[in-house]
């Protein structure tokens, strides 16, 4: 007998070994543990992975769903090894949080996939023993002994504390990892060399239970859970092009009316599921002579699943699992009743544009042709909810969609978008499933970590939001990280997909345009800054460069090479601000320097766009670095303009009580705070028209994130002047040279504009503090005016020469 079927994983693995043999000492007697300790292994394994293989980048959100989902690690743990894991982690979360049953035999197989999944860890990654090869299962180890039955208890409770303090020590470890210097990722990446260069895997993964055992769950996910013999399996069809005239179909799933709803034909793990195509449409085509109904078709290794309405004429496509019996009806009854799409006029009182009605006609195109994904490309401001909006209104009237789902990556983005159904389509009946988990209707809204939660839920009656569950995601702001941490969520659904970005065009990257099945550089529409501004739907801004010597020094993003491109763009530039130019101490000497606060906050009160005849400076939002930075601006401009009561200028950040009533109210007209001091809250998403002014007070190094934010004040407002006198343009102050450094902007080189906002802003709109002579502070009650030189307001102007100050 095998001592363990996991001992070669201790020299090098203690932890993943721990939890592996306690699943394999348990399975007979506490199955639900050894599911538990079985899932815990993986999690422990693949932490480890993520934590050592230069070719592996840690999720942003830790847990076992987030590793397995990841594309890379996919594609190195290979299909069936991952499908293996996959399965651990569904019987884990079944036992460890749907309080179901599991039977000791049920436990054993689970062992048994995880001795698969375990043997790939220890061939990949051990160094000091690799396993045996071969490696077979040995079931003698699983056999419940007296003296482990009296205990087991005892021992789950004792083995899990010992493996969470083991787990906190391998995020210690990781941490240790992450901040060693070069020569520890060079040893990192000759891991992933030698896991490349290894010899191919002789060891035979497949056993024919597990295609069983995956299929059978994941249609009782679905409400399929009663299968019988004979009729939903291996059911007898007739007639057959062969030499008996007839064949057996795997399964067949049958609607309340008694007919077929779909054909499922299982194949080999080990062999392409396409193999099983033919043989499955011969199965539907026998279905349909005896039961007069043609159903849907499945067909399946037991981990990748592939459906085909060929009655529609629509090709196969991927998806996560199976359909449920409702589902599947309206699968079937749209071959009646579905419409073109190019058939159904947009209502113009949601999306009445010239630019969203071709927008929607492209699209309708699209998916009239054959195409079941969308992305269109439109300037912030130019109405992108609103045009899914009336897209979801033409798909439901066309009888495409029955439940749609939105998705966004902030709270207030959800909200919004909310808010927006419910006001141009109220029987859409839009749920926020943020704030109402459980809540019900045909609209959807949520952000990506939500969704992933609520995929990953299921309870006794089965998955709630399973493959087919929404005919159409909606994904805002779609870009590349999206896809990297969350595009599970793409796979798992089977619908069609309409993405929404105002990342110019040339700068959405080719793995987006890959996503949607299109060409770099053409998505379905497009609609610039450049264009909405000539079209008078957008209005221009005044850009103002208050220019200091140390933030024009350094590297510009144009100089960088694509790689370095993508690196810079995925670096979250919020807190320190940092430049390998400049050191975090100069930056916060010069942001947090009180002289040089006073006088940005002077200059915007005196030269930015004002209302009420004057009287008031216009809605204004300032990008601080951070909340430090946030609440030192905020006093220094209560210490500078008393009379104002401490409520005219207020920060905005995240973690601060009741933020977003500060943000409500910014976004009344003529309800204070009229300046907003924001950290990451109103950069993208806030949809503010009466904003005049923006002050950029922090480097920005993302150019999707530089040009959503000077999306903020692009918003057209009439009658903010008084009665026909509207919004034509706004101000940026720029602090920290953001204006030169995307000097270069391709979604402003359109050639429809004679004179581009480029040519403006490079060659005749870039200004500077007109300090000469004026007064900066006649605002401080009690104190003269105080009269300066150019070099005393501490900005460093072209053309003058003299000290400058220190901090510099």
């Amino acid at each position: 007998m095998t001592a363990s079927n996991f001992a070669h994983l201790e020299p090098d693995f203690p932890a993943v070994h721990a939890a592996a043999t306690s699943a394999e000492r348990l399975a007979m007697s506490e199955p639900e543990a050894a599911a538990i300790l079985a899932g815990k292994a993986v999690e422990l394994a693949l932490g480890w992975a993520f934590a050592h293989d230069a070719g592996l980048t840690p999720p942003a959100q830790t847990g076992a769903s987030r590793m397995i989902n990841d594309p890379d690690l996919r594609t190195i743990m290979g299909q069936k090894v991952h499908a293996k894991a996959r399965f651990i982690n569904l019987v884990r979360n079944k036992s460890a949080h749907e309080g179901a049953t599991l039977k000791p035999e049920g436990a054993r197989q689970v062992v048994e996939e995880l001795h698969h999944v375990l043997h790939w860890f220890g061939r990949t990654y051990a160094r000091r023993q690799k396993p045996p090869e071969p490696n077979n299962f040995d079931p003698a180890p699983l056999t419940a002994r007296a003296d482990l039955v009296r205990d087991a208890r005892r021992k789950i409770e004792t083995t899990d504390r010992e493996l969470a303090k083991r787990t906190e020590e391998l995020e210690e470890l990781r941490a240790k990892y992450a901040s060693l210097d070069d020569e520890l990722k060079a040893k990192r990446a000759e891991v992933a060399k030698a896991r490349a260069d290894q010899i191919a895997d002789p060891h035979d993964y497949h056993e024919a239970e597990t295609r069983l055992r995956f299929i059978d769950l994941l249609l009782a996910e679905a409400g399929w859970s009663d299968l019988k013999e004979g009729r939903d399996l291996e059911y007898r069809v007739e007639p057959m092009p062969n030499e008996k005239g007839h064949g057996v179909a795997d399964y067949v799933l049958w609607g309340a009316d008694g007919l077929p709803l779909a054909v499922v034909e299982a194949k080999r793990t080990r062999r392409d599921p396409a193999e099983g195509k033919r043989q499955a449409e011969l199965y539907a085509d026998a279905l349909e002579a005896m039961h007069g109904r043609r159903p849907v078709i499945f067909y399946t290794n037991g981990y990748e699943h592939w459906i085909w309405d060929d009655a529609r004429k629509i090709p196969p496509r991927r998806l996560g699992g199976f359909k449920t019996a409702l589902e599947l009806g309206e699968m079937i009854a749209r071959r009646n009743d579905a419409k073109p799409l190019v058939s159904q006029t947009p209502k113009a009182a949601i999306a009445g544009r010239p630019y969203q009605t071709r927008a929607l006609a492209r699209i309708a195109e699209h998916f009239d042709g054959g195409s079941r994904k969308a992305l269109l490309v439109m300037a912030t401001g130019t109405g992108k909810t609103r045009t899914v909006v009336a897209l979801v209104d033409m798909m439901v009237r066309a009888g495409l969609v029955k439940r749609a789902l939105f998705l966004a990556d902030r709270i207030s983005l959800v909200r919004q978008a909310r808010n927006a159904f419910a006001a141009h389509l109220p029987d859409s009946s839009p749920v926020n499933l943020v704030t109402d988990p459980p809540g019900t209707g045909r609209v959807y809204v949520s952000t990506y970590p939500t969704m992933m939660n609520l995929i990953d839920r299921a309870d006794r009656s089965g998955r709630r939001f399973g493959p087919g569950h929404f005919d159409l995601v909606i994904i805002d702001e779609a870009h590349r990280s999206i896809y990297k941490r969350y595009r599970a969520i793409f796979e798992w659904f089977d619908s069609y997909l309409v993405g929404l970005t105002a990342t110019p065009r040339d700068e959405v990257d080719r793995d987006t345009y890959r996503m949607f099945d299109l060409d770099p550089g053409h998505p379905t529409d497009f609609y610039g800054l450049e264009e909405a501004i000539e079209d008078d739907f957008l209005v221009p801004f005044d850009p103002i460069s208050l220019p200091t010597r140390f933030m024009r020094e350094g590297i510009r993003y144009d100089d960088l090479s694509d790689e370095e491109k993508d690196q810079w763009d995925e670096l979250e530039w919020g807190e320190a601000g940092r430049r390998e130019e400049v050191t975090a101490g100069e930056i916060n000497t010069y942001l947090f320097n009180a002289d040089t606060v006073d006088k940005v906050l002077a200059h915007l009160m005196t030269h930015g766009i004002r209302v009420n005849g004057g009287d008031r400076i216009g809605k204004t939002i300032i990008f601080a670095a951070n909340k430090a930075h946030a609440k030192f601006i905020e006093d220094r401009f209560n210490a500078g303009w008393p009379s104002y009561g401490g409520t005219f200028a207020r920060s905005i950040v995240h973690g601060e009580s009741y933020a977003q009533s500060l943000i409500d109210s910014f976004s009344i007209a003529g309800k204070e705070p009229h300046i907003a001091i924001s950290v990451d809250m109103l950069d993208t998403g806030v949809d503010v028209p009466e904003v005049l002014n923006l002050v950029f007070f922090k480097l920005v190094r993302s150019k999707t994130k530089f040009w959503q934010m000077v999306g903020r004040g692009t918003r057209l407002c009439p009658d903010l002047f008084g009665p026909g006198t509207r919004k034509t343009e706004f101000r940026i102050f720029d602090v920290c040279g953001n204006l030169e450094f995307f000097g270069s902007n391709p979604e402003l080189s359109d050639p429809a504009v004679p004179k581009s906002l480029t040519e403006r802003l490079i060659e005749t709109r870039l200004k500077v503090v007109q300090a000469i002579d004026q007064t900066v502070s006649p605002h401080v009650s009690g104190e003269p005016a105080v009269t300066t030189k150019p070099d005393e307001v501490g900005l460093d102007l072209p053309g003058f020469s003299g000290e400058r100050l220190a901090h510099f």
